[in-house]
């Protein structure tokens, strides 16, 4: 997740950690051609243009991210840098393989915090639902204690001094294509199934 752009070379589009058809049937390759290779794909296109010739196109994306958050005149770089981030993110929180218990570490901590795992999936699955409109859901380390925070657009615990653990994208583009306005199902069969609890695990070291 560091720095994604080498010297001059443009920001690129990071690959997939798996196929696009192994998150079947909880997400079908369908929805992940358009979301990865589509939507993630313009981010980078459009960062890659925002950023040409100017003295940001050489930071990493989370240089880009805070040094243009909150900035009225940079808004445009922000959002393009941080959907960069968030997706590569998300698409690691995931995996066909997912689901199932925290490593031991990491749901000693859950527990801790939340007192179960489920409940900290209630959580999860709470701010994912009730974010309104475009947005994620994120497993958090704040001051070394774990909790679950919701931002909107583009937003991103980086910016509130929060280390992010694992993320659920909650816009549209996510999900409609296979569940419509059916957000609930797809969060559930996240958390059920897919959730990379180890890639949490060692972001929390």
């Amino acid at each position: 997740m560091s720095n994604q752009n080498t010297g001059s070379a443009p920001y690129v589009l990071p690959p997939l950690p798996y196929a696009d058809n192994a998150l079947d049937p909880v997400i079908s390759a369908n929805t992940l051609g358009f979301h990865y290779g589509k939507h993630h794909k313009t981010y980078v296109d459009n960062l890659n243009k925002l950023v040409a010739g100017t003295d940001l196109a050489d930071l990493s994306l989370e240089e880009i991210i805070t040094s243009t958050a909150g900035k009225a005149d940079k808004v445009g770089i922000f959002n393009n840098a941080a959907q960069v981030w968030n997706h590569t993110f998300y698409w690691n929180s995931l995996s066909p393989k997912g689901g199932g218990e925290p490593p031991a570490s990491l749901k000693q901590k859950i527990e801790t915090a939340f007192g179960s795992v489920e409940v900290c999936k209630k959580e999860l699955a709470t701010a994912a639902t009730t974010q309104f409109g475009s947005g994620w859901a994120w497993l958090v380390n704040d001051g070394d204690k774990l909790q679950v925070i919701k931002t909107g657009n583009a937003d991103l615990p980086l910016t509130k001094g929060m280390k992010p653990l694992l993320t659920i994208d909650v816009w549209e583009h996510a999900y409609y294509l296979d569940y419509q306005n059916r957000r609930a199902d797809y969060v559930n069969a996240v958390l059920d199934k897919l959730i990379n609890w180890g890639f949490a695990a060692d972001n929390d070291k």
